[in-house]
Formats: C-alpha cells, sequence, structure tokens
C-alpha cells in the first residue's frame, strides 16, 4: 500500500515527568486546510482499494434488496390523534404519520423533505399536554448540537423562530404554556472539539424569543455539571432534574410546580446511584434506583421527606437486572437473564399481576403509554427476527400481535445459541453465537466477533438486515456480553471501569479464543468489530494480540486514552475510564492500552479499516486519524490500514439509508477479501 504522507510534529507532553510523543498532533485541527487535504487523500486510496474488490457491489446490491422492506413503529396518542413513524423501504429518514379516528392516516412530518442529501434528521418529538403544539428537534449532518422547531399540529405551520444551539437535551412541556430543554454554551473555534461541561436547564415560554428564556438550573462555576436533563411529570406537578458529572450516577432534585416560586427539593445529593423517577401517585414518588441495590429496585416515598432514608420497597431487587416502564397505571418489570428478556406487571404499590408471556427469547421494549391508555405497545426482536409489534391489554393481560413486516428472507433459516465461556480470571460470560443452520464447525468460517463493554450499556439479542447479510453468505455473527456492559448490573459495569478496563479486552479476547478452540472459526477467519467504546476494545485488542484475528474494524473509536477528556463531552467519560490527569497509576494503565500508544514497529497488525466521520462531536474524529496514521507509519507485512471518512459515519442522526449501505458494503467486502486473498 502506497500511503498518502502525513507529516509529522515534535510534540511532545509530559505526564508525571514521563514524556509522550503526539506526532500527529496537528490532525485534531478539524477545521484546518491541511486536515481536510489529508482526509480527501485517505479516502482516495480507500476507495481504489475497495474499488477493486470484485464482489463489493453483490454485497451492496443484496444489502439495498433486504433493506427494501417496510418499517414502523408502535403508535401513540396526542390530542384526538394517533401518530406514528414508517419508512416505506430505503427512504432515508422515517417519516411520521397521524389518523383522526378512523380517517386514513396523512402524512404528518417528512423529515426526508428537511434537506436534500437526508443528513437533516429528526431527532426529538415532544407534544404539549393538549396535543395541539409540537417542539421537535432536528440534527444537521449528525451533529450532537439541535435546532428545535415549533408547530402548530392543526395547520402544520411552524409559530415562532427556532431554538438553536441545544445539546444533549430532552423537550419536556409544562402542560400547553413552555418546555424545558438543556444546553451548553456554544463552544467558541471547533464545536467538534471544544469541550462542553456546564449544562444547563431553561425554561421557554411560547411566543416569546429564545434569548428570553429563563436559566432554571446549572452555570454555576463551582459546581459543573456536564448533564443535567429536565422532566415534568404527566400531571405536572413537578419537574425532575438529574444532574451528573458523568455517564454514570446522578443527583436527583424535585420542583413542586403546583406551588409558585418553590424551592428544589433534594431527593439525592450525591452521584453514588442512578435514581430515577418512574412517575408519582399525587405526593408519592416511585423512583428506579441502583442504590443499595446493583441490580436495581423500585421504591416509593412521600415528596415531604423524600431522603433513602424513608424509601420503601415496591419492586425489591432481584439477581436479574431490572428496567422499568410504566404505562396504563401499571408498571412493567423489565428484566434481563443472561441479557434476555423477561417481564412482569404490577401495580403501583408493589401488587404483582402476571408474567408477560413473550412470543420466543429474545429482546422486549416498549411498554409505555399515559395512564388512562389501556392499549400497551411492546416490541420483539432477536437476531433473526425482525421488530414486531404486539398490543397488550393492559387490565386483562392479553396481547395479539399487531404488525409485523415482511422482510425478503427466511428467518427459519438461521439460528441462535448462547453459550458460556470463562475469561482470563475465570468469570463467566455470556455469548450468542448466530449462522445458518447446518453450518459445519470446521474452523474455517468467516467470523464477526462484536463487542462493547462499557457505560452500563446492554447488548440484548437485536435484528439487523447488515448481520443477517453476513450469515446467509456462510459468516458466523458472535456477539459478547462483556464486563463494563450492564447485563448484570452496576457490579457488572463498574468491574470494567477504569483500573479494571483490562477486564473489557481480557473478556474479548477469550470469546476470540473460546471460538477458534470450538472450531466455529480461527484467526485466519475472524474479525473484530466494535464501535465508539466499541472502538477502544478492537484498538486495543488488536494491538495487545496482533495475530489474533485477521481483520480489525474500530468505528468512530475512543483511540486517545491520554487526551480524550480534552474534547467536547469526553470528559464526562471518566466514570468509565478515569484520566490521565487523576494520578500517576492512572497515566501507566490507561497508556498501557491507549491503542494510540501501543502501535510498535515492525508488526504485521490485522487489516485494518477504521470508519470515522468528519461531524461527529461525540467521538471526534481526531482518534481516528491519529490512529490510522499511527498505524500506516509502522505497519508491516502486507495487510492494509485504510480510513474510511465519511460526512456523516452512522454514529449519530442523520446518515442516509444509501450511505449505512455504502458503509456496510465496504465494511463486508473488506472483510471476506481480507480473510480469503492469502488463504
Amino acid at each position: 500500500m502506497k500511503y498518502p504522507q502525513t507529516k509529522s510534529e515534535n510534540i511532545v507532553d509530559t505526564y508525571f515527568n514521563t514524556q509522550v510523543k503526539d506526532p500527529f498532533r496537528w490532525l485534531e485541527d478539524d477545521r484546518s486546510e491541511e486536515t481536510k487535504a489529508w482526509v480527501k487523500a485517505q479516502n482516495q486510496v480507500t476507495e481504489n482499494y475497495l474499488g477493486n474488490i470484485p464482489f463489493r457491489n453483490k454485497i451492496k446490491e443484496r444489502l439495498s434488496e433486504l433493506w427494501d422492506y417496510e418499517k414502523r413503529s408502535a403508535p401513540f396518542k396526542e390530542g384526538d390523534c394517533l401518530y406514528f413513524s414508517k419508512n416505506n423501504g430505503l427512504q432515508n429518514q422515517n417519516v411520521v404519520y397521524r389518523q383522526k379516528g378512523n380517517e386514513n392516516a396523512e402524512v404528518f412530518l417528512d423529515p426526508n423533505t428537511f434537506s436534500e442529501d437526508g443528513t437533516v434528521a429528526l431527532d426529538t418529538l415532544s407534544f404539549s399536554e393538549n396535543g395541539n403544539i409540537l417542539a421537535y428537534s432536528v440534527s444537521e449532518g449528525g451533529s450532537d448540537w439541535r435546532k428545535v422547531f415549533i408547530m402548530d399540529t392543526e395547520t402544520k405551520e411552524i409559530t415562532e423562530a427556532p431554538l438553536e444551539n441545544i445539546k444533549f437535551s430532552q423537550i419536556s412541556w409544562y402542560k400547553n404554556e413552555g418546555f424545558y430543554y438543556s444546553s451548553y454554551d456554544k463552544p467558541k473555534g471547533s464545536e467538534l472539539s471544544a469541550k462542553t461541561d456546564q449544562h444547563k436547564i431553561y425554561y421557554h415560554k411560547l411566543g416569546t424569543s429564545q434569548k428570553e428564556d429563563v436559566l432554571i438550573y446549572g452555570g454555576t462555576p463551582k459546581e459543573k455539571h456536564r448533564y443535567i436533563y429536565a422532566k415534568v411529570t404527566e400531571d405536572n406537578q413537578f419537574l425532575v432534574l438529574t444532574p451528573r458529572v458523568s455517564t454514570s450516577g446522578n443527583k436527583l432534585l424535585i420542583k413542586d410546580l403546583s406551588k409558585p416560586n418553590s424551592p428544589f427539593i433534594t431527593v439525592l445529593n450525591h452521584t453514588e446511584s442512578d435514581t430515577y423517577v418512574i412517575d408519582n401517585n399525587g405526593d408519592q414518588l416511585i423512583l428506579l434506583t441502583n442504590l443499595n441495590a446493583p441490580n436495581n429496585k423500585v421504591v416509593s416515598v412521600d415528596v415531604s421527606n423524600p431522603t433513602p432514608e424513608n424509601w420503601k420497597d415496591i419492586i425489591p431487587e432481584t439477581q436479574q437486572v431490572l428496567g422499568i416502564s410504566k404505562g396504563g397505571g401499571y408498571l412493567f418489570a423489565q428484566y434481563m437473564r443472561d441479557a434476555v428478556s423477561e417481564v412482569k406487571q404490577y401495580k403501583y404499590d408493589g401488587t404483582y399481576l402476571r408474567d408477560i408471556e413473550l412470543p420466543g427469547l429474545g429482546t422486549a421494549s416498549g411498554f409505555s403509554s399515559k395512564k388512562e391508555e389501556t392499549d400497551i405497545y411492546f416490541y420483539f426482536t432477536n437476531y433473526y427476527t425482525p421488530i414486531s409489534i404486539y398490543k397488550l391489554d393492559a387490565e386483562m393481560g392479553n396481547k395479539v400481535l399487531y404488525w409485523e413486516p415482511s422482510v425478503h428472507f427466511n428467518s427459519q433459516d438461521f439460528e441462535s445459541r448462547q453459550v458460556f465461556y470463562k475469561s482470563k480470571d475465570g468469570t463467566k460470560i455470556p455469548m450468542i453465537i448466530t449462522h445458518k443452520k447446518g453450518l459445519e464447525y470446521d474452523g474455517k468460517n468467516p467470523t464477526i466477533l462484536y463487542g462493547y463493554g462499557g457505560f452500563n450499556i446492554s447488548l440484548t439479542p437485536s435484528f439487523s438486515i447488515t448481520n443477517i447479510v453476513w450469515v446467509e453468505q456462510g459468516g458466523i455473527l458472535a456477539v459478547p456480553n462483556l464486563r463494563g456492559g450492564g447485563e448484570y448490573g452496576k457490579k457488572w459495569h463498574d468491574a470494567g471501569t477504569k483500573m479494571r478496563k483490562q477486564n473489557v479486552f481480557d473478556d474479548f479476547i477469550a470469546a476470540a479464543e473460546y471460538l477458534i478452540e470450538n472450531q466455529y472459526t480461527s484467526s485466519e477467519y475472524l474479525a473484530i468489530r466494535g464501535g465508539s467504546n466499541g472502538g477502544l476494545l478492537v484498538g486495543a485488542v488488536m494491538t495487545k494480540r496482533p495475530q489474533l484475528a485477521k481483520v480489525a474494524l474500530p468505528a468512530v473509536g475512543v483511540l486517545d486514552m491520554l487526551r480524550y477528556h480534552t474534547f467536547t463531552a469526553g470528559a464526562g467519560w471518566a466514570y468509565d475510564y478515569g484520566t490521565a490527569e487523576d494520578s500517576k497509576a492512572m497515566f501507566e494503565y490507561l497508556k498501557s492500552y491507549s491503542p494510540l500508544h501501543n502501535v510498535k514497529n515492525d508488526v504485521e497488525y490485522p487489516a485494518t479499516l477504521i470508519t470515522t466521520a468528519d461531524h461527529d462531536d461525540r467521538v471526534v474524529p481526531a482518534h481516528s486519524f491519529k490512529f490510522a496514521a499511527e498505524l500506516q507509519s509502522k505497519q508491516a507485512g502486507n495487510n492494509p490500514t485504510l480510513i474510511r471518512i465519511e460526512t456523516n459515519s452512522g454514529h449519530g442522526a442523520g446518515t442516509p439509508v444509501s450511505k449505512i449501505i455504502e458503509q456496510y458494503a465496504d465494511i463486508f467486502a473488506f472483510t471476506w477479501f481480507n480473510m480469503y486473498l492469502t488463504v
């Protein structure tokens, strides 16, 4: 491979008397003409390589064929109308429909008209109490910065100037008068790399300009909160705030909106737990918490004395991780048993009613509606079952299939099985393996091992057209539930954080070794893949064990562990990672696995396709730029290191379907080609 020349500079940082070189620091300037030229040159090399793969277009055609099926959301009621979203097949964005009574559904809001190229996406919909006014946010080019538009739902007219520079925000209405939202001050300079660490809550009153919006909470220099979310309870009685300093743990504050000028009441003044208000019954708050309950429990408390010593268990903690939703005046407890769903229904006082029978082993979600609704909708899916919608009678517990898609493949041709393997320290890890029925385990099956392992995020069975295209061609998909995720609660999450992060890499490596030992595949036919925190996972594993896999696919990765916290909202990830400034021990630990800092000279790394975006302000593209340059400058052997840089990588909202299909055609073609090129 003849790569573009990447300028190297003599930049050195000092951490605790240790000098660390950063020769490609200039690539962090995403706005410079020099960086733009480098991106263009890298993309040209990548396109030339991928364009010579003979079956790339066939993969793209099959992806397009399978993607072309109708997709729907469950309906929800606002005012006198039912709303739902639908995609006819290959539309770039889902279209929002509205139905009045027995009339035919009409197009209500079509995000495909927002821009010619489909990169402006609808993000959040939030209706006023009577359903007459809609506030909706849009994302441009996948950015996390949003604009909020306000619409009269009857006339569909925009009624005032859009609100701008809103980031990481809910939109929560107070009656029909206005709404609460969150944002940061817009950073000076590059919005893709400047730090955003002082979140604030504002209230926007209808009919006023944004500059008149009232600051409700935040903005105190002595007490920075990187994330604050505001929510008004369904009865409009309470405003609930959840200030955070990181991605895990929150304070909890309540304000009684029925009493003018009432102060905020502190429920929790620390961030040692994740605690949320599910609902209220008058002055009784119903909370979901993992405080002294790592797998979560539901408690109730009177708002007059809301601190933890007064909490009363409604749904106690069990060995399974609990998630909760409310609908029809009931609580639906959604448990994970080895990453597979189980659902139970309760009254608000904790009285058990019934188990909800699910269609099979997989992931169930939804179970949410307003109190007065009796029809509750939920989704069900697994690795070879497209998302179907079921309607549940909340009073009787009966369910019926409400809608299922028609996809051009036979789900009966595939199977998934869950296995358990031991990690390096003996911890038992679950993994779901999916492939065509009758596949022979001969050690030569192309296999994608996909992982995440962070931020309390659980990988549960879900349907993906891209995965189906992979397995129908004879590939295997393996998804382990690594520590750092949320599959077994807070303890499982914490076991993959800070100076325990190595557990995540060990779990992933052990998954690969299990697949090889049991003849599912071999190193010559194994690809490792992950995005964001999963991109870090792939980068760390490929630099630690370069001979473990033939192909590495890190997407929008956190790859510079010494500087990640200096970009945008990166400092908020410190709960999981720690920072190089915390201590000498933490610096040395991060440096020991930071992918950028562990690329060695004259090592043959896997064939590597790094995907990122030039408009992604959550995981700044500089991570991927610098990692690609480092690999290209040092790698030995014939395996290529390519970087694909898109206007939008698919990590955020607003990626056109056509772009997603192209991305996966590239990924699969690159993977197949490099597995068979030298074998």
